[in-house]
This record gives structure tokens, sequence and C-alpha cells, in this order.
């Protein structure tokens, strides 16, 4: 698809971390172009009507908790472009074999009253937790501006992130054994830190339930009204207010068919850029993106469904996200074997029900769901029944509600988004030795060929709906030109 005309910068991939640098370039005066491969814009924030008509399903991201954190997402005017946000009234539940759950209140009005409002339901754990995430959630604000990018030397808010690291760096496993006695407690805890599809022994998973956790309690867990798509058509929609530009449908192959440009910004796996530009970079470079190591994949359904979930804890049907797992060794050893190319007749599994919150995703009295469990790299093995089993033990009735499902495997997610290597959706093993050398530890966001830039969720901060990759190698990319970056700049028209 040959273009007349140069442009100033190309950004390929239209998902978050794309677009997000699409919009620092243009907000900068550059004259940008988005290339995507698919017909639709969106990476892993598309919106389908994936099982029956009139159901509108997250295709991956339904949770923005880190994009209403994220300091460039939370600065832009998204609202005059469509985009509306919904707040259920608690974030994130963890139902119990009891028939109880434990629930993240979120607060609005004071979000530490929210910690104190869990923490009351902790019993013995209650002062621990709220050592534990209340210092994170006073400083949430600030905390976003250093853990949200590369390694900050030395941090800007030094004493926050100091307090934070000495936790954050332990295996999540060991630190919930040593700081809570009751099952409760290391249970909510082990939930929130395996979205690091990491085993939760390994050092730094303790950071992901820390900072979910804080995030919860912070700003909640919202979700995009109409699907998730709308997020993504919002920053479009302000990315050509600024006189930039997106082209779909069109997947590049080779640096040739790219049209004529100062700099390319790639929000794509290193294993991608390796194939697209390999042949510009040195051999050095090249075997750094070649060792470059993707984690677990996931397992995906979508439901359509004739009511909603029947919960035996009522209390979950307050929160849009429940984590089902039991206690944290269950959870422990779900994430274990994943890790190990093992799959378990008892997945750990994170469930979305967005349409008790935003009735226009499905038809009037019927409802959607989502749900994914961590299983082994490039995984072709259908867990259907594991993850429809493990809602039923907590809400019996459920599979009676089911007209209809759709189902990704691991594989089949790498197919759907070429991002999601062996259907890892975080872009990556986010361990210790890749959380912020993704996928080199100096200029991660800069290849050693001029004019090319890496700004996929493959490097730092790593995964999430937060679009700080896309920003942080924007802004290297304008540092690099010499351009200076002006956040408030007045549209520029081409």
């Amino acid at each position: 698809m040959p273009l007349s005309g140069r442009y100033d910068a190309l950004v390929i991939g239209a998902g978050l971390n794309g677009l997000a640098a699409a919009l620092v370039l243009a907000r900068a005066g550059l004259s940008v172009l988005v290339i995507e491969g698919r017909e639709t814009i969106g990476g892993g924030c598309r919106s389908a009507e994936l099982t029956l008509p009139r159901f509108i399903h997250d295709i991956c991201a339904t949770i923005f908790s880190l994009g209403v954190s994220s300091p460039f997402f939370s600065a832009l005017p998204l609202a005059e472009h469509g985009l509306e946000m919904i707040y259920p009234p608690a974030a994130c539940a963890h139902p119990l074999d009891d028939g109880t759950a434990v629930i993240v209140e979120h607060n609005a009005a004071n979000p530490l009253a929210g910690v104190d409002e869990t923490a009351a339901t902790l019993g013995p754990d209650a002062a621990a937790y709220r050592g534990l995430i209340g210092p994170v959630v006073g400083h949430w604000p600030a905390l976003t501006q250093d853990l949200l990018g590369p390694l900050p030397l030395p941090p800007q808010h030094l004493l926050p992130f100091f307090q934070f690291s000495l936790r954050a760096i332990s295996p999540a496993f060991h630190l919930a054994k040593a700081l809570f006695r009751g099952e409760r407690a290391r249970a909510v805890f082990a939930g929130m830190a395996a979205h690091s599809l990491l085993p939760l022994e390994k050092p730094l998973t303790s950071a992901f339930g820390v900072v979910l956790s804080a995030g919860a309690h912070a700003v909640g867990w919202p979700l995009t009204k109409g699907g998730s798509q709308n997020f993504v058509n919002a920053l479009a929609s302000l990315l050509c207010s600024y006189g930039g530009e997106v082209i779909t449908g069109w997947k590049i192959a080779s640096l040739d068919e790219l049209p004529p440009h100062r700099i390319a910004l790639f929000n794509v796996t290193p294993r991608a850029l390796l194939n697209i530009a390999g042949q510009r970079f040195p051999l050095s470079y090249q075997r750094a993106l070649q060792r470059f190591r993707y984690g677990p994949g996931v397992f995906k359904i979508d439901w359509a469904l004739s009511g909603p979930i029947p919960w035996r804890a009522k209390e979950v049907a307050r929160c849009a996200v429940a984590h089902l797992g039991g206690s944290l060794e269950e959870i422990a050893a779900s994430e274990r074997a994943a890790w190990r190319g093992e799959h378990t007749e008892r997945p750990f599994v994170l469930l979305a029900q967005p349409t008790l919150f935003d009735p226009t995703r499905a038809p009037a009295g019927k409802h959607t769901a989502w749900a994914y469990c961590h299983v082994p790299h490039g995984s072709t093995v259908d867990m259907t029944a594991a993850i429809e089993a493990q809602v039923e033990r907590f809400a019996p009735g459920f599979r009676d509600l089911i007209l209809a499902r759709h189902t990704f495997n691991a594989q089949q997610m790498e197919a759907y988004n070429p991002n999601y290597i062996g259907g890892d959706i975080s872009g990556g093993a986010q361990d210790v030795m890749q959380h912020f050398a993704r996928p080199v530890p100096i200029r991660p966001y800069a290849t050693p060929a001029r004019g090319i830039y890496l700004c996929s969720s493959s490097t730092p901060p790593g995964g999430g709906v937060h679009g700080m990759c896309g920003y942080h190698a924007a802004r290297l990319a304008l540092q690099d030109l010499g351009v200076d970056f002006k956040p408030h700049n007045s549209p520029r028209q081409r």
C-alpha cells in the first residue's frame, strides 16, 4: 500500500502503546502515520461479537485501572472524543469455598477508607494489610510516575519508592506467608500477584500484588462503556485531531515497505522487530532480541449468558472482576504448573462480568462474561471444562445460563494478535531479569539503527493498559531528534 508524501514519524501497530507513541509525536508537532496490520485498531483492546449478535465481548483487556492511573492517558481529553468510563461499586472479588468472598473496596471520596474497609474483613490480618497497601495508596499519583517507566535512577519520589521496593522484590508466596496469618488475606494477595504470569515463588511477584491492590483502592477497576474498543477509538480520534493519520489492513514485513520517514516506532515484539529490521542491527543486538524470553500463555473463554452469574457470595456481583482459585497454595500451584509446561485441573481463573455495570454490551436482560487461565507457552489444550468447573464451584448453576461460548487457546491468541507470542499477553516474561531489561537494560526503547525504536509492551514497564511503553519510546525519539515535547501543544492540522 504505497503512499505519496513523507512523514516525520511512522508507528507500526495501532494498539494502546502505538497510539500513545503517535499522540506524543503528533502533539510535539510531527506529522505521524500509524500503520495497523489488521482491519481494526486496538491490539489487546478490541471488542467484537464473538458469540451471538449484539453480545459485545472484549477480546483481551476489559479493566482500565492502569489506564486511568497512567500519567499520560489520565491527562488526555478522551471524554471529548467519546470515552465514558464506568466504575463498579467495588474493584475486585475473591470468593472462597466457605461461601464468603473478600471484596477489594474502592472509595472514590477517600481511597484509604477503602483500604480500611477491606482490611476490616481480614480478621487478624487487618493491620498487616493496611501496612502493606495503605502507604502505596497514599502515594499513588507520585509512585505511578516512577513505577510506570524504565528503572528510575534516582526515583523522583525517593522515600515512597524505596518503601515500596522493600516489599515488592519479594516472592509473593513467601511474603504472604510471612505477613499474613489468615487464609483470606493470603488468598486475595495471591490472586493479585498471579497477574504477573509468574510462579508466585519468584522474586518481584509481590510488586504485582501490591500495585494491583493499591490501584484497585486508589482509582478503582473501571471499564469502558460499550467495550474496550471505545478506549482506542477515542485515542485514534484525538490523534486525528492533531493531524495524525491511521491506516489499517497493512501488515509490514520489511522496512522496504515503509513510506519515506525520519523515524519509525514499532509496537511489535522483539521477534517481529528482528524479522522486519534485523538486517539493520549489529549481531550483538540481534542476539539480544533472539534471547528475549516469552512466558506462559492464556486460554480464554467468552460467554453469552441468559442471566447474571449466580454467585454463592452475593457481594461478588458488586465487582466487574472475580479471582477464582481459592487459597494461596492452590493459586501458587496453578501458576507454577503453567510455568513448568503443565496443565492443572484447578487453574487460577480471572473472570470479568462487565454487563452487570454496562448493559449496552448485551441484549436486554442478557449478559456477557469472560474468563481466562494461564497455560503453558503455545498450549493447544482445551481448558473449557476446567475453567467452567472453577466458576461453577463458586457459582452453582452457572453452566445452565450459557447460551453460547467462544474460546481462544494460546496458539489461537497468537494467531489473533502476533504480539501474543505463544499466547503470552504481557509481551514477554516479566521476571527480574526482564522487568527493566526489556529487551536491553540501557535505552531499552532505542535500537542501534538510527531512527528505529521499539515501543511495545516488550519494553518497560511491560504489560498493562497504561500506554507508557509508547509514551517513553516517543519521548526518547523526540529527544534524539532534538524536538521539545510540549504536552499541551495545539492540534496540528496537515
